[in-house]
């Protein structure tokens, strides 16, 4: 009798003990079962006649690309219609419009673009480039290649530089799901896409010969889409051979100003 009673009750404590780790497994599996991410059509809803009308501020160099200055308009993403790919994947076409910065001005036609929403990505093609905006699952810090289908320096026609070398190997991740400010306004409920945020030299300094921004972030609300993006590739060149520094690149701050 003296004997058999402390194994009686080890037997069961170590029944017990079983027992705990069995319900808190369960919980935790039931955690994980309940939490569902959301979907990419809540950050990105497409309807034929869905509009958004952005801010846009764009940074250009002028005087033989010596000076910085920011040129100012309104832009108008209209949703058209759903109609085929260049791979023949349903995708919706996107038209583009732009008038100027307080608009007073009618609206005019400025292009268009592609959006392709697939089951695991959703893809936009803008003057033939494709680029993984969104990608499951939605959830802070997944992170996947959002640049993948860009050829080596996309940019290479248009801009002698060297910030667009490696853009096929940015990291695209979700930084964060929560309210956004930008210039008085809120944004509510935004999920953060982080792409590139790197600066050379930056501020400027008169000896130096070179300095360069790569940075690249959008922001999308729930059931609205695209609240917020900025876009900038610089290089700041400051030749020997040169009598004057110059700049070669862009840059593009917009946020959402109207939508229905």
């Amino acid at each position: 009798m003296t004997n058999s009673a402390p194994r009686k009750l080890l037997q069961t404590l170590t029944a017990a003990f079983a027992l705990l780790l069995t319900i808190g497994f369960s919980a935790c599996s039931n955690k994980d079962e309940d939490f569902t991410a959301p979907a990419m059509s809540e950050y990105l809803p497409l309807e034929p006649g869905r509009y958004i009308v952005y801010r846009l501020d764009s940074t250009v160099f002028t005087n033989l690309n010596r000076d910085v200055e920011i040129h100012s308009y309104q832009v108008k993403h209209v949703v058209d219609a759903q109609i085929n790919d260049n791979l023949g994947r349903p995708s919706y076409r996107v038209y583009r419009y732009i008038r100027d910065k307080n608009g007073t001005q009618p609206w005019t036609p400025s292009g268009s673009f592609m959006v392709t929403s697939l089951s695991d990505q959703t893809e936009i093609t803008d003057d033939n480039q494709r680029v993984i905006k969104l990608h499951v699952p939605l959830r802070e810090g997944f992170s996947w290649k959002g640049n993948r289908y860009l050829p080596t320096n996309p940019y290479g026609g248009y801009y002698s530089f060297s910030v667009d070398d490696d853009m096929k190997n940015w990291d695209f991740y979700y930084d964060t799901f929560q309210d956004f400010s930008y210039d008085n306004r809120t944004y509510t409920d935004v999920l953060s896409v982080e792409q590139i945020n790197e600066s050379h030299n930056l501020p400027i300094q008169p000896n130096y010969s070179i300095a360069s921004k790569e940075r690249s972030v959008e922001r999308y609300s729930r059931d609205i889409g695209l609240v917020y993006k900025e876009y900038h590739l610089w290089e700041y060149q400051n030749n020997s051979s040169s009598a004057n520094p110059t700049y070669t690149g862009f840059g593009v701050t917009m946020w959402m100003i109207d939508h229905n």
